[in-house]
This record gives C-alpha cells, structure tokens and sequence, in this order.
C-alpha cells in the first residue's frame, strides 16, 4: 500500500447494493454558533499541540514497529470530503497489507481481515488515529464531528440515502456521536440519523460528554474512531 493511495473504483460486491433508498431528516437551517465555533477552534489547537508533543515519541516507535511487521510506508494518505464538501488528505498510521483495495475501495469492517497483525492491534485500540492530530491542528478536522467520509463513498450512498452529504456541513471529527454509539458496526443509514443529531444539538457540553465516552471507548477497546 503507498503512502498517498487515489481511488477511483467502488468494490460495490463487498457493500450494499440494492439496498431499501433511505431519506434522512433535512436540515433546512444550520445556526452559526459563533461563540461555540471560537471555543471549539481554541480547544482543539490547545490540545492538538499537546497531544501530538506528548505522543511524538510512541508515534515514532509505532511507524518504526509498523515497517518491521509489514512491507510499506507506516503512514497512510487519503483523500476525504471535510467541511463543505472541501477535500483534504487525512493521515492514519497505516493497519492493512499493501493492496489491500486493488480490486476498489471497500468500507472498513469490524476485525477487517485485511488488517496486519500490528494492525489489528492499532485499529482496536484506536491508536491508528493518533497523526490526524495534524489534521486537527491544520484545521481539517476537529476532535469531535462526523467523520470524514472518502469522495467515492459519498457517491456511493447518495444513491440510496437522501440527504447523506448534510454531515459535510461541518468540520468532521476524530470521534463523534455515531462512533460512540457503535462506529465500525453501524450502517451509513444509522451512522447519518446520530451525524444529523449531533450537527443540530451541537454545543460544548455535547463535545465533552462524547470525548468523555470517547475515553471509556478506546480504554475498552470497543466501538471505532
């Protein structure tokens, strides 16, 4: 697998088709939260800084430990869809073996067997996620928010969920309401109900109860980032 991998294919034999069309609830306004939207923007630079400060060393050790177990850059680039459509590349330690999607992009499962050894062990304790702080500090993303989806795959379910792309109205997240409410296991059609109750309901307290289920998630292991 390279570091920076365009995909320009749906593997649609491994997801979906012809499934039920599905109508999301549509949004027809979206309150600016200015206040809300400064705090946010200041907490995630605060803590991005830190964290990737704090996590420069283990970082360094995964990437190294990731080359050993497996042929291929540790880290690995995607393009994803951020606020407004905007694309930008996001950056994972990488978990799966080279090619893993030569035959078209597939959604990442639950114990993915594609996963490498070293691998499975960074997606289950989500420490895979760990250089998307640069992301976050880049301003591409924020701790907490719907995650960024890739183009294709928006492509993909605009086909039989209306108004899926709502979720692009703000800044994705590292976690958010779907991932702490069953991440890898939820269909998009669940996963866009608790994005939509997240972008309206959206506040300070709603961000820290989700980073505080966030911690109870990665401490046990269950659920996905």
């Amino acid at each position: 697998m390279s570091a920076t991998q365009e995909i320009t294919k749906v593997d649609t034999r491994q997801i979906w088709t012809g499934r039920p069309f599905f109508q999301a609830e549509i949004l027809s306004t979206l309150p600016r939260k200015p206040l809300y939207s400064a705090i946010k923007r200041i907490f995630d630079i605060f803590c991005a800084a830190i964290g990737l400060t704090f996590f420069l060393i283990p970082m360094i050790i995964i990437a190294v430990v990731i080359r050993i177990d497996s042929p291929g850059n540790p880290i690995y680039l995607q393009k994803r869809l951020g606020k407004n459509q905007k694309p930008f590349t996001i950056i994972k330690f990488r978990t799966m073996v080279q090619n893993s999607e030569e035959k078209g992009a597939r959604w990442a499962e639950k114990d993915d067997p594609r996963s490498t050894r070293i691998g499975r062990l960074l997606r289950h304790s989500h420490l895979d996620e760990l250089p998307q702080l640069l992301n976050i500090l880049a301003g591409q993303m924020s701790f907490v928010g719907p995650r960024p989806e890739r183009p294709e795959f928006y492509d993909l379910f605009d086909t039989y969920i209306g108004g899926f792309r709502q979720r692009m109205m703000v800044t994705p997240g590292l976690t958010g309401l779907a991932q702490i409410n069953g991440g890898y296991e939820l269909r998009p059609e669940e996963k866009i109900i608790y994005d939509l109750d997240y972008i309206k309901h959206r506040s300070v307290g709603l961000d820290c109860r989700c980073l505080m289920k966030t911690f109870a998630v990665v401490f046990t292991c269950h659920g996905a980032m």
